[in-house]
């Protein structure tokens, strides 16, 4: 698997599993047709139509593409944090039962974990 090179503040998040700050991601406010990809090794994670606006600070999808996220117990023992199932890289917590959505989940995830392949384009057009 050929993972891409990280940056100090990707690397922070991705592999430290640490988070950016709120409101400052490239991708909170954009609802722009495509795909999401991990950052860290380009597998298709997220298809623009399950992202919305809750407002957090942080993208947020309600449904991830198949078998592309995986979870565990966080750390801090309360949340569940979300991670790309092909390369393990960090990508946030995912949040059931607050009714933002029909399928009560958010998927709450980092700017920096994710580039965004605009429809058409790139792996987008792979990405199922």
């Amino acid at each position: 698997m050929k993972l891409n090179k990280l940056t100090k503040e990707e690397e922070n998040v991705i592999v430290h599993k640490g988070t950016e700050m709120p409101f400052t991601g490239e991708y909170d406010n954009l609802f722009e047709e495509g795909t999401y990809v991990c950052r860290r090794c380009g597998a298709p994670l997220y298809k623009s139509e399950s992202k919305f606006d809750a407002r957090c600070g942080w993208p947020s999808f309600d449904q991830e593409i198949k078998g592309a996220v995986k979870s565990a117990p966080d750390p801090d023992g309360v949340r569940t944090a979300i991670e790309c199932a092909n390369c393990g890289a960090h990508l946030g917590h995912v949040f059931l039962g607050e009714r933002f959505t029909k399928t009560n989940t958010r998927h709450c995830v980092n700017s920096i974990s994710l580039k965004f392949i605009p429809k058409g384009k790139g792996k987008d057009k792979d990405a199922k």
